[in-house]
């Protein structure tokens, strides 16, 4: 039976955006507002882009899912500059609602043989998705495995910092109940009895508090999955390092289908080593070049071999 390696990974504005000259006005440096003269702009965090890559490359993993992608093109061109040893030939974003044009994303050195965006679902007015749901078919040795990728809404409210968890649970909530609809929509009930994986940065934790409750139970604690995390000693299952609160929790999952779980007796794998010095709860040593303001991610890439 094969294995492939899945991974997961928040990897924080991958932009491909300027940082002009401090004599050079932007509205003048473009032509047709997209060529610009190279000698007008650096291009931002360039340094924590290789150590993005780098994280990557640490997991060795055959598949990785991707949060905070800018677009296709940045994506691709990222991977020919940065990941060229990893052998990512097949590569799948599709632009979503997000103001911030952060996008979810898929690498894989299998083929991808089906791509489905749910876009297209409404909360009121708005799209449902903050990001999307990216359901995502991958062709591993003749059998299939689909990834959900996610990146649901965030815990942040700029108007109210101490209560953005409570302000914004309702919209997460509803995100999380529908992506496990999704999961049944397409494998019916019991949906764990197939091989998928639901991944990516669902942004809650699962402990209550801050004057609310966890929005991710119906997802994270359904009995049609694994939250493979578990499999760690308590103390090793975070995957964020939260700056202002010098606090780590689990925002990022990798949730396995029953059948999955069953079959996959491997422990995950988190990636440390990219996260800034601040992180003192991460015992790694750092990737040279981090420092307690340059680094990798605030999310830590999670990796995990599955037996299909």
């Amino acid at each position: 039976m094969p294995t492939v390696r899945v991974a997961t990974f928040n990897c924080e504005n991958l932009f491909a955006r300027y940082k002009f000259a401090s004599n050079v006005d932007p509205s003048t440096a473009t032509k047709d507002g997209f060529t610009v003269e190279k000698t007008k702009f650096t291009i931002l965090k360039e340094e924590e882009k290789a150590l993005t890559a780098k994280a990557i490359l640490t997991t060795k993993a055959d598949v990785v899912g991707l949060q905070e992608v800018e677009n296709l093109e940045v994506l691709r061109r990222f991977v020919n500059e940065r990941l060229k040893s990893a052998k990512y030939a097949h590569s799948v974003l599709i632009d979503g609602p997000d103001p911030r044009h952060i996008d979810v994303a898929v690498l894989s050195r299998h083929p991808i043989v089906h791509v489905r965006s749910y876009q297209h679902l409404r909360a009121g007015k708005e799209s449902l998705f903050s990001r999307d749901c990216l359901e995502v078919d991958i062709d591993v040795g003749g059998r299939r495995l689909t990834l959900f990728v996610n990146h649901l809404k965030s815990m942040l409210d700029l108007d109210d910092p101490d209560n953005g968890r409570k302000n914004t649970r309702e919209r997460r909530l509803a995100q999380a109940r529908a992506v496990r609809k999704i999961v049944e929509d397409r494998f019916g009930t019991p949906a764990g009895d197939s091989p998928w994986i639901v991944l990516g940065d669902l942004n809650d934790y699962l402990t209550d508090g801050e004057g609310t409750t966890t929005s991710l139970a119906d997802l994270v604690l359904w009995d049609q999955v694994d939250n493979v995390i578990d499999r760690l000693p308590e103390d090793e299952r975070w995957t964020h390092f939260f700056d202002r609160r010098n606090d780590v929790r689990q925002l990022d999952y990798l949730l396995l289908s029953r059948s999955l779980a069953s079959a996959t007796a491997a422990k995950p794998v988190l990636v440390r080593k990219g996260l800034c010095t601040k992180a003192t709860q991460a015992k790694d040593q750092r990737f040279p070049g981090v420092t307690n303001k340059i680094a990798a991610s605030d999310h830590c890439p999670f990796a995990m071999d599955i037996v299909l």
